[in-house]
């Protein structure tokens, strides 16, 4: 691994994390004249190592796709001032490559087919109901607290077969996890909590089996020449909890404050609510909440752009830049419903793209469409400049978001 400069006499830039204070909506303004004029780039990161920021769409989806560059470090740990290099940990999926990670992502991949998350759809109409329901009974909420991060949490539970009754524990765990300002003592400790926690489940599911996601992958790792051990489902179950339900809780409370801060645009999708699909692909392009990008390390030489990488250096694609990247997007910093279409970069790609992103789309769509049609009023209790943002979390979000009608 290479921690320090790849070269003393190359000019090194710290790696763009500030958003602009005009539009919090928007990744650091460096990108903009990166792509035009740097697109692969050295940067300093948080953790220490130097590594090739790559700013452009087409050069981040060939990083994503070329198998000669490991994910070791992914998601996003190149933020962490305390990242360490280490051994692969069983089941941590999307720090694995090759076959280890082909073989956990082939135990996964039947359970979040587009028919099994449509068939989810009436439960996540019903508990999305139920929220504004108990909303209504009130006359202001926060929508985060009350909306956006239940309805993905209860979904995620519903599928792995964990109690909703211990969301406050996993939720609380996952906050952790998921920010850069949390010790190392609180990230080992809410980490060895989350574990703890589904091996416990998990050894239930090996006595008495149910119709859960958990039990379906004990059966299926018995199914093959490498039984999954405890502790490498419990990893990767958590991963699966952590992420089934943060990401997506995020984006909705992101996307109401974004689309009440564009009147227009929300006018237009109550006008018009078949336009929520082209709506939900344009929030998650124009607002990249994996906000810092992915990482990957070289094992081999490598030519990204018109630079040429050598085996040991590091890599970030800048999915949020190529989100915003003119050649692929016009008027890319334009909030535009008619774009129709998925090429963003939101759900990473290659062989690592998000498993779980038709599930992420269907809560979306039937969150936002049914919040603007059965609230029409729906308007922001504080400033939006007030709004505490998590501006050093692997996703971006909002800590909290007061509404009214």
């Amino acid at each position: 691994m290479t921690i320090g400069r790849l070269d003393a006499n190359a000019v090194i830039s710290e790696f763009p994390a500030t958003r602009p204070d005009s539009c919090p909506f928007d990744p650091d303004r460096a990108y903009a004249e990166l792509r035009a004029n740097d697109p692969v780039s050295l940067v300093r990161c948080p953790a220490g190592m130097d590594a090739w920021l790559v700013s452009r769409y087409q050069d981040i989806r060939e990083v994503l796709s070329d198998q000669r560059l490991s994910s070791r470090a992914a998601g996003s740990d190149h933020m962490l001032p305390s990242y360490e290099e280490h051994d692969p940990i069983p089941g941590f999926i999307t720090q694995l490559d090759g076959e280890e990670h082909a073989r956990l992502r082939r135990l996964l991949v039947g359970e979040f087919t587009v028919r099994r998350m449509e068939a989810l759809r009436p439960y996540i109409q019903r508990i999305t109901d139920e929220h504004i329901d108990a909303m209504l009974a009130g006359t202001g909420a926060d929508l985060v607290r009350d909306f956006a991060l239940p309805i993905p949490s209860m979904v995620i539970c519903e599928m792995l077969g964990v109690p909703y009754a211990d969301h406050e524990m996993f939720q609380l765990a996952s906050e952790v996890l998921m920010s850069f300002d949390a010790t190392d003592a609180d990230r080992a400790e809410a980490d060895h909590r989350l574990e703890s926690y589904l091996g416990a489940l998990i050894g239930q599911r090996l006595i008495e089996p149910r119709d859960d996601l958990l039990s379906r992958l004990i059966a299926r790792g018995n199914g093959t020449d490498r039984p999954l051990a405890v502790g490498e489902l419990a990893t990767l179950a958590k991963l699966v909890l952590v992420a089934g339900h943060d990401s997506t809780a995020n984006m909705i409370a992101l996307s109401m404050l974004l689309l009440l801060e564009n009147p227009d645009r929300t006018a237009a999708l109550r006008a018009d609510p078949s336009l929520i699909d082209a709506a939900v692909e344009e929030l998650l392009r124009y607002l990249s909440v994996i906000q810092f990008g992915l990482i990957r390390y070289a094992t081999e030489d490598v030519t990204v752009g018109d630079v040429e990488v050598k085996s040991g250096e590091w890599i970030i694609a800048a999915t949020p830049s190529g989100n915003r990247d003119e050649s692929m997007f016009p008027d890319p910093d334009a909030l535009d419903f008619d774009r129709r279409g998925r090429r963003h970069l939101a759900f990473g790609f290659g062989a690592h793209a998000c498993i779980g992103q038709q599930l992420a789309r269907i809560e979306m769509r039937i969150a936002l469409s049914t919040l603007l049609r059965r609230i029409p009023d729906l308007r922001l209790a504080t400033p939006p400049k007030e709004s505490d943002f998590k501006r050093n979390n692997i996703v971006y979000g909002l800590q909290k978001m007061r509404v009214t009608w």
